[in-house]
């Protein structure tokens, strides 16, 4: 597996338009996608900062705080690679991301860079 870099992060909180607000009106990144209950903040390079609410469908499983995303230069090698060292993954591979749970029991992902 070759990590290239972070790729992503995701926060699912109850506290999701606060935290969205703070993301804009602290850190200075404006929204560049919206929904109820879900925003995304492009980062100056490319990548997503994203926000969820608690109601927010299917990221029922982002249980244990903020999701690092470490990005991956062969997302399905590396998920075979997960796989074969017992991980737990999440859900089914979406196209460009995979979650699974850290010896530590946090949520983390692969996301293809």
């Amino acid at each position: 597996m070759n990590i290239t870099g972070l790729g992503w992060t995701g926060t699912r909180t109850a506290s999701a338009a606060a935290l969205a607000d703070f993301y804009t009106q602290v850190l200075g990144l404006p929204p560049t996608r919206q929904e109820p209950g879900f925003w995304v903040f492009t980062l100056p390079d490319g990548r997503n900062v994203e926000v969820f609410g608690e109601d927010y469908p299917g990221k029922e499983h982002f249980t244990t705080g903020p999701v690092p995303g470490f990005a991956v230069d062969d997302l399905p090698a590396a998920v075979e690679e997960l796989r074969a060292a017992g991980v737990e993954l999440l859900g089914e591979p979406g196209p460009t991301w995979q979650h699974f749970r850290g010896p530590d029991g946090n949520v983390y992902e692969l996301v293809a860079d």
